[in-house]
């Protein structure tokens, strides 16, 4: 983002008509190819009849990832272990009549504003908003209509292996002022790197907080709890919150906390402790503050998988990182293959600005104006050991 501190700058679901291919079978094919690029599918159509289409991007090294053109969601992501045996480590759904239907953000583009905005209101300029309370009294991910809920305009990148979804989003749209132009591209390279960029621009004053929710298990999105994943955060503070979960404007130390993770520590080592911030999130659902050296790409997190030995790394221009244990995951969700999807089986790594920017005038504004731009990056480097 110019300007906007580190990088700143909907309704009801639609009910499937058309079937797809399975994304599993879809992405067999592909891999059986064995050639480099991006390849475009039908991933069927909603009910108004809008078609929605697939990008698998494969590298030539072995990664290969898949998105839809519905909320820009990321719906796989395969990455070979140790051994070079690839499987699927994003949770999500075969068919797009999963993604239609109610989840928890399973792969997708949060906005307009990623987490969430105490008490659904801001005043901005002196005039206030009102937005959906759709997580007890807060506001969350954009709210009940947010972008993840749209199907986007997509186009295949010409000189690399990629993807850009581009939307408008309304002026008034889920009670956020101003029209905002936005462009989310997915880059994959040749060292199995996802580069994630985010774009916009706006007519009016307005928040924004882009963010990516993908659910990761580095043993395969079917292979049950993430306790055992070790993960590292580079980051000596986080925001703590209040029992709804927004932040209360401070910034503590991670030391002396279960919440200090600058070591690589087993994620299930403290994930029940009886300090108070691990009570209101039952377990990890909170906003650490990246330890940055100046602008651009940043280290924010990285995460080991022992027994397949595949890695992540993300890396991001952005302040913040919500680590999530999806501790609300509830087993009503059947995923890819028919796996039931229960509490602590994926974790999530949401590049950000900190929840509640809007009212906390203490933290990086996420406040864009017309005339600025919108920008944002984040990269998830895919590895074994």
């Amino acid at each position: 983002m110019t300007a906007i501190g580190w990088g700143v700058a909907v309704g009801v679901a639609m009910v499937v008509v058309a079937a797809a291919p399975r994304a599993d079978q879809a992405q067999k094919k592909t891999m059986t190819d064995g050639q480099a690029g991006v390849r475009r599918a039908s991933f069927g159509r909603t009910a108004d009849g809008t078609p929605v289409d697939a990008f698998t991007l494969t590298s030539k090294s072995g990664v290969q990832m898949t998105a839809i053109s519905y909320g820009a969601i990321v719906t796989s992501i395969r990455v070979p272990d140790r051994t070079g045996r690839a499987a699927d480590i994003a949770l999500g759904f075969d068919t797009l009549d999963g993604y239609l239907e109610e989840h928890p953000f399973f792969g997708a583009v949060v906005g307009r504003y990623g987490n969430r905005i105490g008490k659904a209101s801001f005043t901005l300029d002196g005039k206030t908003y009102k937005l959906a309370a759709n997580n007890g009294p807060n506001h969350l991910h954009g709210g009940v209509r947010g972008f993840d809920k749209y199907v986007w305009k997509a186009e295949v990148l010409s000189g690399v292996t990629g993807v850009a979804f581009t939307r408008t989003s309304a002026d008034g749209e889920e009670g956020y002022p101003g029209a905002v132009q936005v462009r989310v591209s997915y880059v994959l390279n040749d060292a199995n790197e996802v580069a994630i960029e985010y774009r916009a621009t706006t007519d009016k004053a307005t928040p924004i907080n882009l963010t990516q929710h993908t659910y990761f298990n580095l043993a395969g999105h079917d292979a049950g709890s993430i306790v055992d994943h070790e993960l590292m955060l580079a980051a000596d503070r986080y925001t703590p919150v209040d029992a709804t979960l927004i932040p209360t404007g401070e910034l503590a130390p991670v030391q002396g906390t279960p919440l200090d993770f600058r070591q690589p520590t087993r994620i299930g080592a403290r994930i029940d402790d009886a300090h108070q911030q691990i009570k209101f999130g039952l377990g990890y659902d909170h906003n650490w503050v990246i330890n940055r050296k100046g602008d651009g790409l940043q280290l924010a997190a990285r995460v080991t998988e022992p027994k397949s030995g595949r890695t992540l790394e993300v890396q991001t221009t952005e302040p913040g990182v919500q680590f999530y244990t999806g501790n609300f995951l509830d087993g009503t969700n059947k995923g890819k293959g028919g796996v039931v999807y229960h509490r602590r089986n994926g974790f999530c790594l949401e590049t950000q600005h900190y929840p509640d920017s809007p009212n906390q005038p203490a933290f990086p504004t996420t406040i864009l104006r017309p005339g600025q731009a919108y920008r944002s990056k984040t990269v998830w480097r895919f590895g074994s050991r």
